[in-house]
């Protein structure tokens, strides 16, 4: 797949995604608190928690869409804080926002992107992708007339249009049906190989069946992590009500 032009340099022996002591503070409030964190490469990482956990701030952060407060986090290397513009050009970002022109179509959405991010033949990269998520037979159409299902779908392709190495996916499911969550999962698994994922889950059990590796956050810290071969589900699913029921002090 040559989707990439010129793409910044990263370290192929570092982990995915290392964080150490990462932080962000909303005034007196610490959304995230000394989270640190080593995902390796090619993990599927899962992130769950209640409502206020961090979770959304951390993937944030990771996706360098906000900044630490302190603390420090690498993706492929490169250091988040001194280089962010190096780290974007290996980040999709895949959320129920789909951050798609409305008012484009969906091959003009895709072009825009492709042309954003310098990849090498924006055309057919545009074309190829189309085809991967099913929308080709529906290029010329503009966003606005798409079902959810299908926004979806094609937010996929704006994210994985320049290849990226490291896909964030945050509460990706909102709002889908059954139909239309087989799609989304189907193209995920296609999309996997050679790729790290971090996914913000409120499906436990999906979440758990999904990832190599698992984080449980509550207020901001971490409750558990590792891979999944160290956690039995129904083990890992009390655990998680537990710390998250009764909070963490």
């Amino acid at each position: 797949m040559a989707a990439k032009g010129k793409v910044a340099a990263c370290d192929k022996d570092a982990p995915a995604i290392e964080t150490k002591k990462l932080s962000k503070a909303f005034g007196t409030r610490k959304a995230v608190d000394k989270v640190s964190l080593e995902v390796p490469r090619g993990a599927f990482l899962s992130i769950f928690g209640p409502n206020g956990a961090g979770k959304t701030t951390l993937l944030r952060m990771l996706a360098t869409l906000s900044r630490p407060t302190s603390g420090t986090a690498r993706l492929m290397g490169v250091d988040l804080k001194e280089d962010p513009d190096a780290a974007r050009d290996h980040i999709g970002m895949i959320s129920h926002n789909s951050m798609l022109y409305p008012d484009l179509t969906a091959e003009q959405n895709l072009l825009f992107y492709a042309r954003l991010y310098g990849v090498v033949d924006p055309e057919a990269r545009t074309l190829e992708m189309l085809e991967a998520v099913e929308l080709k037979h529906r290029r010329l159409d503009v966003v606005r007339t798409f079902s959810r299902g299908m926004t979806q779908r094609l937010s996929i392709a704006r994210a994985l249009i320049h290849d990226p190495d490291v896909v964030f996916l945050d509460e990706p499911y909102s709002g889908l049906d059954p139909h239309a969550v087989d799609i989304f999962d189907d193209l995920v698994e296609r999309q996997r190989a050679g790729r790290t994922f971090v996914m913000v889950s409120h499906d436990l059990r999906k979440g758990f069946d999904m990832c190599t590796h698992a984080l449980v956050l509550a207020k901001g810290r971490v409750v558990a992590f590792g891979p999944k071969s160290d956690f039995v589900f129904e083990e890992f699913a009390d655990l998680y009500r537990q710390t998250v029921g009764m909070g963490v002090s």
